[in-house]
């Protein structure tokens, strides 16, 4: 596995990744693509900035051999007291092994100290991957909490990992 930051000109392999994220959400938050056959992409609209970082993680495709992307992981809060993992993302082909847990892993320990790790409450795979991952980031020295999804009172509360 190679991980590495998104440099400036990788931003539109993130963008198409992207939409295999929000396709992959889609059965959860009941998405639809917009009139542009695009999903939403607001939240990476607000990247690159100082207080945010991507990192794109590589491997050699079977067919070509040639770097090919299969996962991004999205970071925001640099310069408050706690990072979020705002977007976490493994093409289905490459989830296995436990290579999203090492990549999790990998990049939580690129941001040392307090940090947050949000995800939907009907996000099955999820809810037990990021509660494996809190554990062998942080042993017990985490929480869980349920929190209302601000703008969608009928929706259920999304759940938030935290260090402590």
């Amino acid at each position: 596995m190679s991980l590495r930051p998104v440099r400036d000109d990788q931003w539109d392999v993130v963008a198409w990744l992207w939409q295999d994220f929000r396709h992959d959400l889609g059965v959860v938050v009941d998405g639809f693509p917009y009139a542009d056959g695009r999903y939403r992409h607001e939240w990476l609209d607000e990247y690159p900035a100082p207080d945010r970082c991507g990192y794109l993680s590589w491997r050699p495709h079977p067919n070509t051999g040639e770097d090919a992307p299969v996962a991004f992981a999205l970071v925001r809060g640099l310069d408050a007291p706690s990072r979020v993992m705002q977007a976490f993302f493994v093409v289905p082909a490459a989830r296995r092994d436990g290579f999203a847990r090492d990549l999790a892993l990998d990049v939580l320990g690129r941001h040392p100290g307090p940090c947050e790790i949000p995800f939907q409450h009907d996000n099955e795979r999820a809810v037990r991957f990021w509660r494996k991952v809190a554990t062998a980031a942080w042993g017990s020295a985490w929480t869980e909490t349920e929190e209302p999804v601000p703008g969608k009172p009928g929706v259920p509360p999304d759940h938030w990992i935290r260090s402590s």
